[in-house]
């Protein structure tokens, strides 16, 4: 079962493009920890998404625009085993991003969109995970480490979704936000990961929890107002909670079965910088929490070569959306092939996503803006590893 196991690594290549929106980028794997020996790997991954939608009618219907852009997803990771009971792993990720960018306004009948014409979400984020594994016998272990991240960020409204707005609280004036802008600057937090597996060997059969604890940032922000003054502010983040199970089994011979459910706490990624925007206004961010689904199953065709397929699905949360994250869940189908030759393990992959329907919404009550249909997203990569 070596070869085939190594299947359920294919996914960490293909790691989802739109996850929350497109902000959970890598899925945070652990599987290293389960590899044998010694083993070192590198891994390359590269989103296309396709995302494009036009104001409602009542609005005049004018088009965004492409407003996802691509990205990459380098990564490394190491594992070592001390000892016959005790390993440890290093891993360099990309957990979280953001790149959405709608076009401006060039006029009805021109291009971009009129409601949310130069609105902006930039997201970049890597991380440095150790973990260390402790097997009690072959059955049961626990792993469990520190992990350290750097992210940064720059959020910009536009549009006229965003106002002029008829300001209750003062009749003969307006209120609005368009052209506010918020720069958050680098900054590195730490949280910790914990988790058990229970193995049965003789049937490749692995179940393995983890948690992820949230990792608090504390941003030095460039808050720029519609009018273009600017204000030094302060901006308290924390990347969210999440939880991974994944399982795999062997179910005939050369034949396995594997899966994983992933819930992420989508919903206390706050974004409000304190003096403008504040947290009395709202977050710049409103997201739903997600759980995501993944079912695969893999084959070992002869010493060499591998095969799996899989399919990955994201519920909907609802169509009404923030137009810094304008999908809504995705359902998505996947091929990946191993090939092993000595001490080297070469993993591809490719997936293809067919993204959720969804209406981006501003104002308090929310109301629908714009309507994005029919967008869809690529994802392939590569990953390379050694046994040493």
């Amino acid at each position: 079962m070596k070869n085939l196991v190594a299947l359920c690594g294919a996914l960490t290549t293909v790691a989802a493009a739109a996850h929350g929106g497109g902000i959970d980028r890598s899925g945070q794997p652990i599987g290293i920890l389960f590899e044998q020996g010694n083993y070192v790997e590198l891994s390359y991954g590269m989103i296309s998404p396709s995302v494009s939608g036009k104001d409602l009618a009542i609005y005049g219907g004018s088009p965004s625009g492409e407003v996802a852009g691509n990205h990459t997803l380098p990564g490394f990771a190491l594992k070592y085993q001390f000892t016959e009971q005790l390993s440890g792993a290093v891993i360099y990720d990309h957990a979280y991003g953001a790149d959405i960018d709608y076009t401006s306004f060039t006029g009805f009948g021109g291009t971009g969109s009129y409601m949310l014409g130069d609105t902006l979400a930039q997201v970049d984020s890597e991380g440095l995970t150790g973990l260390l594994r402790y097997k009690f016998n072959d059955n049961f272990s626990m792993h469990g480490g520190l992990r350290v991240a750097k992210a940064s960020g720059q959020v910009r409204l536009g549009g006229q979704a965003y106002g002029p707005e008829f300001n209750p609280a003062d009749p003969a004036t307006y209120a609005t936000v368009n052209g506010y802008s918020a720069d958050l600057a680098s900054s590195w937090g730490t949280g910790y990961v914990i988790g058990a597996a229970y193995e049965k060997p003789e049937i490749a059969l692995r179940v393995a929890l983890t948690y992820f604890s949230k990792i608090s940032h504390d941003f030095d922000t460039v808050e720029t107002l519609p009018s273009g003054a600017t204000l030094d502010a302060n901006t308290p983040v924390d990347t969210p909670q999440a939880v991974n199970l994944d399982v795999q089994s062997g179910i005939m011979k050369d034949t396995l079965l594997f899966g994983s459910v992933r819930w992420v706490d989508w919903s206390e990624f706050k974004i409000a910088p304190d003096q403008f925007f504040g947290p009395n206004v709202g977050s710049l961010t409103n997201l739903d929490d997600t759980i995501t689904y993944t079912l695969g199953l893999g084959r070992k065709f002869n010493d060499n070569w591998s095969g799996s397929v899989f399919a990955t699905w994201e519920p909907g949360t609802g169509k009404l959306v923030s137009p810094l994250a304008p999908t809504n869940g995705y359902k998505g189908l996947g091929i990946a092939a191993v090939y092993t030759r000595d001490n080297m393990k070469i993993t591809t992959g490719v997936r293809y996503l067919w993204l959720g329907d969804a209406d981006p919404e501003t104002g308090t009550p929310d109301v629908a803006r714009a309507e994005f249909r029919d967008n869809t997203a690529v994802a392939v990569g590569v990953k390379v590893g050694f046994t040493f």
